[in-house]
């Protein structure tokens, strides 16, 4: 299947239009775990009815934040406000209150939408109150809308008007200002690095990497599929890939609040006979264990994401008959930059790059093969909003996006990944991939999660240790293993931590910055 650029130029409200006119509007695209079920007359009405309340004392443009977990009524608030014109800005509600507030500083929030519901089962009382006291200008505090006020506020007026609108939608959407390089979305970095920054996606960049996806899939997807998404929708991966991408495309999405409930994900895929399934490596492992006998056969492939896919999960998922699809991608390309097939899928990479985009390897001194790879395409992002110049986009020098990944690319274009620029570590001169390490201990404890930290050491300039949640891993036994896999001796870790739990972000990624704070307190008695 030829990659169409034309598909490129829409909003995403207006190619949501499209999908209602090519699948049917009475076809179900959004199911979720209170039941409330939308097709796609449901979803375009319930965005002009809720929309028209929602941005009431809101301007064209505007950044509105957003607060809540995957349901029906994310996807109908994200819908409604890009069909009026404003651009959602998904705050991460697993960062914490301060990195929540300063996400909302950087956007210069004036209004943020979250329910009543959530904000109580998800014990946000303290981040709603920060919020509230929160000066973005001089003088103004963030108003809190809650989606329970403003459904009881539509009235029949309202109604009228939605349903008037929704028949000529397309006249109506563009009379707001919004086109296929508007913002489209706010999404933000994790704040491994300081602040979180924000990531600012167009319509165009959204719309394409949905199109990129299912075109680089090449028959695989169908509207047939019925997609299962747990995963949070202010990670781009959870946005773009598991909720975007499939109602552009006809299927029926479950959204599933939590990537955590173990035992209920596989029960609730058993009774929809979903057959598709984004995840990440710890979730995957997650499920494949609790699950009970036939849970998951209904699985046709899982598509994984934002962590390395290790091979003993790869095996819980073989034994269930279902095959991993490794992907790669990041916030700023809208996510996804390549992923494996089922026809051409090579385990240990990550596939081959989506149609449509460039990339490039740059030589990093000291790594002998493969290099830092840069990426540009009609999915880059327009830019970066940063803590330190509110409201303003800086765009990538030239188009290209830094991944900030070093990647070996073979002669089939299939990607492996190994590792983060910065997660390598320089010891006695030679550079080490903290990735390599984790390997080379999951080997050692398959059962196991194995997370590896560099500290400064004044012999040797940096350190390994190891955070492992396996009672009993010892250093001895590690370093037998390695003699015995040929690894060099200097890449096993000088400590291991045993912990009962290693920290996970709301994304599935581990959490690096608290793992590495377990580390520091533990330090004395290493």
């Amino acid at each position: 299947m030829k990659f169409d650029p034309k598909s490129r130029d829409l909003t995403v409200f207006e190619a949501l239009l499209d999908a209602r006119d090519q699948f049917g509007s009475g076809k179900v695209v959004i199911e979720d775990a209170d039941k409330q079920v939308l097709d796609y007359n449901k979803l375009v009405l319930g965005s002009l009815v809720l929309g028209g309340r929602l941005t009431a004392g809101t301007g064209q443009g505007e950044t509105v934040g957003v607060l809540l977990p995957n349901v029906a009524g994310l996807a109908v608030t994200f819908f409604a406000l890009n069909a009026y014109g404003r651009v959602p800005a998904l705050l991460n509600f697993t960062a914490g209150l301060r990195n929540i507030v300063s996400a909302a500083k950087t956007t210069m929030l004036h209004t943020v939408v979250t329910a009543r519901r959530f904000v109580d089962a998800a014990k946000l009382e303290p981040v709603i109150t920060a919020l509230e006291k929160t000066e973005v200008v001089p003088g103004h505090h963030i108003k809190i809308i809650y989606l329970e006020d403003v459904r009881k506020q539509i009235g029949t007026l309202d109604k009228i008007k939605g349903l008037a609108r929704s028949r000529y939608a397309r006249r109506f959407h563009r009379s707001q200002g919004m086109t296929a390089d508007s913002p489209a979305v706010v999404l933000f970095t994790s704040g491994t690095e300081g602040q979180p920054k924000g990531v600012v996606l167009t319509n165009r960049n959204i719309v394409t990497n949905a199109r990129q996806m299912f075109t680089h899939a090449d028959g695989a997807l169908s509207s047939q599929d019925v997609v299962f998404n747990p995963l949070p929708m202010f990670h781009s991966f959870g946005l773009t890939a598991g909720t975007v991408m499939p109602v552009l495309n006809g299927m029926h999405v479950l959204l599933y609040p939590t990537p955590l409930h173990y035992r209920q994900i596989p029960k609730l895929i058993r009774e929809k006979h979903a057959s598709v399934l984004f995840a990440t490596d710890t979730f995957l492992a997650g499920y494949a264990r609790a699950a009970d006998e036939g849970d998951l056969s209904s699985m046709r492939f899982v598509v994984a994401g934002a962590e390395r896919v290790k091979d003993q999960t790869r095996e819980l998922w073989t034994k269930i008959g279902t095959e991993i699809l490794e992907g790669y991608g990041a916030t700023e390309c809208a996510p996804v930059i390549a992923c494996n097939l089922p026809s051409s899928n090579r385990c240990g990479t990550v596939g081959c790059a989506l149609p449509g985009m460039e990339l490039a390897i740059e030589p990093v001194a000291g790594i002998s093969s493969g290099g830092r790879l840069k990426v540009r395409g009609p999915n880059i992002m327009a830019g970066y909003v940063k803590a330190d110049n509110p409201g303003v986009v800086v765009p990538p020098e030239q188009g290209w996006h830094d991944t900030g990944d070093i990647v070996e690319i073979d002669d089939d274009g299939y990607i492996s990944i190994k590792g983060r620029a910065k997660r390598f570590a320089k010891i006695g001169g030679e550079m080490v991939s903290l990735a390599a390490v984790e390997t080379l201990a999951a080997n050692a404890w398959p059962e196991g999660q194995h997370v590896v930290v560099n500290l400064p050491d004044a012999k040797k300039g940096e350190q390994l240790i190891l955070v492992t949640d396996t009672a009993g891993a010892d250093k001895d036994i590690l370093l037998q293993h390695a003699r015995e896999e040929g690894f060099p001796e200097l890449w096993v870790p000088k400590h291991i931590l045993v912990v009962n739990n290693i920290p996970v972000m709301g994304s599935g990624k581990v959490d690096l910055p608290a793992t590495t704070a377990l580390v520091k307190q533990s330090r004395p008695l290493l």
